[in-house]
């Protein structure tokens, strides 16, 4: 493995604050703070011995020994503990920290974490994010409010991360997590089995809008029955970033705009032409046979479906690389390509797209942000949590990395939920300059009305709660087309007007146009 950061000046100077605030508490007792005191005092221990000879090792030993608990979602991988003890030996010289990673895999991601939160499982860092309920989640008090946190010890975030990820995840003027420092802008579209394409004779770039997959997947369907033209697991067209919603900061909360407009009456997704084009092509498309049969119930993500091995297509965000992002994970390189098929906008949703916060039961909540800034400027430990370890999971020529025949027992595929994308080592089937790429692509894009206003559900809790039982129930199997909306559609908006869905519209409507007027006034 590549030496660790040579940042250290600043984990030194971070940690020595802290040595400095220990000693001026008196008696280096260091008693922990309760569970979600958010004090942000580290249980630091002015009397424990180094835990080695440099300056930084000096400081993170007055740091009393902690188990950070790491939860994201994706799946578990067969190397974790390899990759834990690599991780270790680094996080001991800076923080005094050891780390458990514990990654939820998806299709049980929502179920596990809102146990996790309602039980107050002690947990440090956790993953969130817009489309996951983190609005719902801050209201409930799960998150730290993070202010005092960053700017204590998260310096090397704040010299990083562009402003605008952190101004534009605010809930009431407080950051509850921390975005991954990654694309800005967002786009849809599909990634596909380009080999697949290639052996039947289709041209994908004839492939302009939805409706033209249909000719495609009747080939796939025709000559491949053994292929799924289009694998679903959830939301199909109706995703945030293909239709081009804004839902104002938690996509789990029904109130949308759109991003590509400038109307900024708050309606339900339901009631917009986008929504019903878009549901009955899945409907159509499901009735054919291209969409996979189980789309409303599994829990199998895209990723390993690919890695399944009968997948032809997925309908994805987009950014540079995507489809290679997805084929690396997959253990498929080179044999992915991807077609946008929207524009370039940006809304709350793309800087709070990926998070990380600190739980509200973390029982060392400085300790944890402490972690959180070494993955946005240490690149060692950032490529082990995202990549594993340099000679065993990959090798390293620079900073391209080719696959060994160990990349498959420890590839999660989620960099993008995990600090700072820009430090991450680049596959050699990747383009070498994704990053360039990455900048490129935020150029241009179109910002929506409602870009850095994220709703404060709290006035609605009750009724938010009740909606999200009503969509669990029903949203899938429409937006997957498994089900005739002609007939459960009515049931469906019956149901989420008996929950509240009206007041709900009528509070974030409020919300949103307070937000409008101060900015208007110069005050956003």
């Amino acid at each position: 493995m590549t030496k660790w950061n040579k940042k250290a000046s600043l984990v030194m100077a971070l940690l020595f604050g802290i040595a400095l605030i220990v000693s001026a508490c008196g008696g280096g007792g260091g008693s922990e703070p309760a569970a979600g005191s958010g004090s942000g005092a580290s249980n630091a221990k002015a009397d424990e011995p180094a835990a080695g000879g440099d300056g930084a090792s000096d400081a993170a030993a007055k740091l009393k020994p902690y188990k950070l608990k790491l939860v994201y979602e994706g799946p578990p991988q067969p190397d974790e503990a390899l990759v834990e003890d690599a991780i270790n030996k680094i996080l001991v010289k800076k923080i005094n920290a050891t780390i458990d990673i514990a990654p939820i895999d998806w299709g049980a991601w929502d179920d596990k974490v809102n146990l996790m939160i309602a039980s107050r499982e002690p947990v440090d860092v956790l993953f969130t994010a817009q489309w996951n309920g983190f609005a719902k989640n801050v209201a409930k008090g799960a998150y730290l409010p993070l202010d005092d946190l960053l700017q204590q010890y998260g310096q090397g975030i704040l010299e990083s991360l562009d402003p605008k990820f952190l101004e534009g995840t605010k809930i009431n003027g407080k950051n509850y997590g921390i975005p991954t420092n990654k694309e800005l802008a967002s786009a849809g579209g599909i990634v596909y089995r380009k080999d697949i394409a290639d052996q039947l004779g289709i041209d994908m770039s004839q492939v302009k809008k939805p409706e033209d997959l249909d000719a495609v997947y009747k080939i796939v369907k025709e000559k491949r029955p053994d292929i799924i033209p289009l694998y679903s697991s959830g939301g199909m067209f109706n995703a945030h970033y293909f239709a081009e919603y804004d839902f104002l900061g938690d996509a789990t909360i029904p109130g949308v705009i759109m991003k590509n407009g400038d109307d900024t009456t708050v309606r339900m997704a339901e009631d917009l032409d986008i929504y019903k084009r878009y549901i009955k092509i899945a409907r159509d498309f499901f009735l054919k046979g291209y969409i996979n049969k189980d789309a409303a119930t599994t829990q199998l993500s895209s990723q390993d479906a690919y890695k399944a091995g009968n997948v032809f297509s997925t309908i994805e965000p987009m950014k540079p690389g995507k489809a290679d992002e997805i084929a690396n994970a997959a253990g498929m390189p080179g044999k992915l390509a991807q077609i946008t098929l929207t524009g370039k906008t940006v809304a709350t949703s793309e800087p709070a797209g990926a998070m990380l916060a600190i739980s509200s039961t973390s029982k060392d909540p400085a300790r944890a942000m402490m972690l959180i800034n070494l993955l946005h400027t240490d690149k060692d430990i950032n490529n082990l949590l995202n990549f594993g370890i340099e000679g065993v999971h990959y090798t390293l020529n620079g900073d391209i990395m080719t696959p060994t025949d160990k990349t498959s027992r420890y590839s999660p595929g989620v960099a993008w939920e995990l600090g700072n994308q820009f430090l991450n080592h680049v596959w050699n089937t990747e383009a070498p300059d994704k990053w360039e790429q990455f900048k490129k692509f935020n150029e241009g894009a179109k910002p929506s009305p409602g870009l850095g206003f994220v709703f404060n559900s709290d006035p609605v809790k009750a009724e938010v709660g009740a909606l999200a039982n009503v969509i669990k129930q029903y949203q899938k199997a429409i937006e997957t087309g498994s089900v005739d909306p002609d007939k459960v559609m009515p049931e469906y908006m019956s149901a989420m007007k008996a929950a509240g869905v009206d007041k709900v519209i009528a509070e974030k409507q409020k919300q949103f146009d307070a937000f409008l007027a101060n900015k208007k006034n110069g005050n956003g």
